[in-house]
């Protein structure tokens, strides 16, 4: 299993979902800064020329939050995902899609000052995002309660980042689910590997918006 992915980006979901799955891995470092992401042969692999990518054999993922639902499906020993027809099923989906399909785009319309218009916007609008994300974090500890998930990856990188760098609202509420979220022993390991040297591959592991 290959992640080509680039430091101090979405990639970091991607290694923290891989961590957190125990899976073998090798990493292929993308020197987006460089122009590396212009290659024809990554091209091929991610037409948008954005990473992470996720290679496994024929199977090419260039979407974080898909990598994060194949994995968790492909590994169900790891717990990260409900069963097919649990009935938490559904609402684990909505959360694995909430970060690209509604926090991103409504931060995007807060940062660029759109006027928001709640019929025409898939997202409604930010504050109605905001209020949706804050009513899922209060069933907590997790958004699917007990049970952490690949959605948890997803939107928990997500809110990491944006209240972070002061573009969402750093609530009590948010900041003590990033807080769980951090303290994660899989997030610390993606973490440090995104932070230190670039490695060939990793073993496996114990049981503004970003650039990407």
């Amino acid at each position: 299993m290959k992640l080509y992915w680039c430091p101090r980006t979405r990639s970091l979901r991607a290694l923290w979902m891989l961590e957190e799955a125990g899976a073998a891995y090798e990493r292929v470092l993308v020197d987006i800064h460089g122009g590396q992401q212009k290659d024809p042969a990554f091209l091929a692999l991610s037409p948008m020329g954005k990473v992470p990518v996720l290679q496994q054999g024929a199977i090419v993922i260039a979407d974080s939050s898909a990598i994060c639902g194949w994995l968790a499906d492909r590994m169900p020993e790891a717990g990260l995902a409900p069963p097919l027809n649990h009935t938490d099923r559904g609402r684990y989906l909505q959360w694995l899609m909430f970060s690209g399909g509604y926090i991103e785009p409504a931060l995007a319309e807060k940062l660029g000052g759109w006027t928001p218009n709640t019929i025409a916007h898939a997202w409604g609008d930010y504050g109605r995002v905001m209020a949706t994300l804050d009513a899922g974090l209060d069933s907590g500890p997790w958004l699917l309660g007990q049970q952490f998930s690949a959605a948890d990856v997803v939107v928990g990188s997500a809110l990491r980042w944006g209240v972070m760098f002061g573009m969402i609202e750093a609530t009590p509420v948010r900041t003590a689910y990033v807080s769980r979220c951090e303290a994660r022993p899989a997030f610390q390991r993606a973490l440090a590997i995104d932070a230190g040297p670039e490695e060939e591959s990793h073993p496996p592991a114990a049981p503004k918006l970003p650039p990407g």
